[in-house]
């Protein structure tokens, strides 16, 4: 498997920030959103090869109870044998008695994997790359429906919409209706934001939103407290 990194450090998104976590970060990413916050890991050449066995052995480094498998994304891989390998390591994971969240777009389903926390973040048309041709692969595949659908029913979720204007919000609430079966309890706001002083701007717009909606507002932690570093 393609791993672009792995850290120990807080969570800090969703409904579970702060929480000390160690996060394996698995390369590539099939969508190139405007705002990616994590572009680093878009490209295999930056990433190292790890068996399973390898994965378990790092992480058995910290003595920390909570571990989240992000992207990139880690749900596709061009490599198909992905789709065996993500739940062998997940399956691996859970043996250690661990809490899994698994961060994912929302654009693929693998089953019967033990995940504790499907961390969805559906992405809106702000996500949109400026570059034509990107921009129509982009657009085509960012959201899918009827994989939403399945995942919710499937997992226990929280669903994190990135919210760049206000104008965002009616797309939001076009898509939950659009899905059908979204926990409105479930559902988080979280500003879009790449730098430290980003987040700040655009934190109150979003909290009014969400004061607006009663939707949770979701924080980016690791943007306040290390704003662009990396593996943080």
């Amino acid at each position: 498997m393609k791993i672009n990194e792995i850290f120990y450090s807080i969570q800090g998104e969703g409904f579970l920030a702060g929480i000390p976590s160690i996060f394996i970060r698995v390369a590539d990413c099939p969508l190139n959103c405007r705002w990616c916050d994590t572009r680093y890991a878009f490209e295999e050449t930056d990433a190292e090869e790890y068996s399973t066995e390898q994965i378990i052995k790092k992480i058995q480094h910290w003595n920390c109870s909570h571990v989240v498998i992000t992207g990139g994304e880690p749900m596709i891989n061009p490599d198909l044998s992905q789709r065996t390998e993500l739940p062998d390591l997940v399956h691996a994971i859970k043996e250690l008695d661990k809490h899994i969240t698994i961060e994912t777009i929302g654009i693929a389903f693998i089953p019967e994997m033990p995940c504790d926390l499907m961390s969805i973040s559906p992405k809106l048309s702000n996500s949109i790359p400026d570059d034509p041709d990107t921009a129509r692969f982009h657009n085509e595949a960012r959201l899918d429906l009827a994989i939403l659908r399945v995942l919710l029913d499937e997992y226990d979720y929280q669903i994190k919409f990135v919210v760049d204007t206000p104008d965002d919000l009616p797309e939001i609430q076009q898509t939950i209706q659009q899905v059908g079966n979204m926990n409105q309890n479930r559902i988080m706001l979280m500003p879009q934001a790449k730098t430290r002083q980003e987040f700040i701007q655009k934190a109150p717009m979003v909290t009014e939103l969400c004061k607006q909606t009663g939707y949770a507002f979701s924080p980016r932690l690791q943007i306040m407290l290390w704003d662009t570093s990396k593996g943080k």
